[in-house]
Formats: C-alpha cells, structure tokens, sequence
C-alpha cells in the first residue's frame, strides 16, 4: 500500500477511484468482482500489459495490475487488499462473514501459491520444456494432473457436500479463486469437461453464469492517457 504524489501533475489525484486493470488478468478480475458486488463507481482503466501507461508505473513503481488509485491519494497495490477495501465499503451478500477469516485465507493462499504454479505450467509447458528437456506435453499432463490431486479434487468433494468451497453460502475466497479455475478450465476446455470433478464444474458455470461475473468481463477499450 502506497500514497500517490499530489504534486505529480503526471498522477493527478482522481475524482472516482481509478483501477487500472487487464480483462483477462485473473488478479484484476477477482478485484473488479468485488469493487462491482460492492457497488463501488470507479473508473476502469483497460491497459495492455506489453505497454503499460506512464500513469500506472507512476501510481505503483510494481507496475502490475490491478492497481487501485483512491481520490485521498492511497494505492491499493495488492488484489485481494481491493477486495477487502471494497467489501468494506458494502458487502451485500456478506462474503467477508460468510466463512471465518482464517479459512478464507487458507484457501486463498492455496490458490495463490500451489494452484497458480502449476496453472502456470500447465499453460505454459514450453517454459519448463526448454529448460528440462521434457516433452512439453508430459509436463503440461503431470502439473494438470498434480493441480487436481492437490487442490481441485479437494475442492470438488468440498462442493458435493456444500454449495460454495467454504459453506453454504458464498464467500470472498470463492470469488478471489474463481478467475483461477476458470484459466484452468480453458487450457484444455475438452478435458475438464470430462475431468471426474462434476460439482467443481457445476460451481464454477454457476458463478460464471451469474450477472456480476457477466458485467466485470465486458470488454473495454484500452485507456489512453488525456496528457499526452
């Protein structure tokens, strides 16, 4: 967490929080769900990652999304700190209290730390393969299959006896690893659809099915900077 310079006439103190954000970033998704749940009107600034603004590297020397720029000059650097600042101003469905904090947590670093390495590999094989000398194929296949063992098939019988990962109600870590299986299932849509992990499915088409999910993955144009 930073503060912004007000003397920076190149990061002006907005009017409206400004979050800078990438579409498809599943860090920036799980904080536009969250500033959108919670009502929150902020200006969304799409950037391409090959060619970050001026602004953003201004607003966070880290330069990676999200970044959340508020009026009184703090940056929120970190997306689940966006979560949290925007589940504070309204949390309508309660997902701060729906599951104790700790448990959340948990499950969030689990996402964030083991899951997002081998969702990493598993989309990218050929960064490993090169340096391994592996077939790209058996890597892509062996951290598939560890991210299941390890997390997925976990969470899957979690879901067979609870509608959300955490209970029955929907919390914050459900929206925060949402984007993550989502990338997960994408990498090879034919697989997961036959993967034995029925009631992981079932959540993950429901929350994506839902209006919020819709709204927060409208495409926008990127930003471009009035200064220039």
């Amino acid at each position: 967490m930073t503060s912004a310079d007000p003397e920076n006439s190149e990061n002006p103190l907005p009017d409206l929080p400004v979050l800078y954000s990438f579409r498809r970033c599943p860090y920036a998704m799980r904080a536009r769900l969250a500033l959108r749940q919670a009502g929150v009107s902020v200006e969304i600034r799409e950037i391409l990652l090959r060619d970050k603004p001026a602004a953003l590297r201004a607003a966070s020397p880290k330069a990676t999304v999200p970044v959340l720029l508020l009026p009184n000059g703090q940056v929120l650097e970190q997306s689940l700190d966006i979560m949290c600042w925007a589940l504070a101003q309204a949390d309508p469905a309660a997902w701060l209290s729906a599951a104790p904090w700790a448990d959340n947590q948990a499950l969030i670093a689990l996402n964030d730390g083991v899951f997002k390495r081998l969702l990493d590999i598993y989309k990218y094989p050929q960064r490993q393969a090169a340096a391994d000398g592996v077939s790209g194929t058996a890597i892509a296949a062996a951290a598939r299959d560890a991210a299941v063992l390890q997390v997925l098939a976990p969470w899957d019988v979690a879901l067979r006896r609870q509608a959300y990962l955490l209970g029955p109600r929907c919390s914050v870590a459900d929206m925060a690893v949402l984007p993550f299986v989502r990338q997960f299932a994408a990498v090879d849509a034919a697989w997961f659809e036959a993967a034995p992990l029925p009631s992981l499915r079932a959540w993950l088409q429901q929350l994506m099915g839902e209006p919020l999910f819709t709204a927060v993955m409208e495409k926008l144009p990127v930003w471009q900077s009035t200064s220039l």
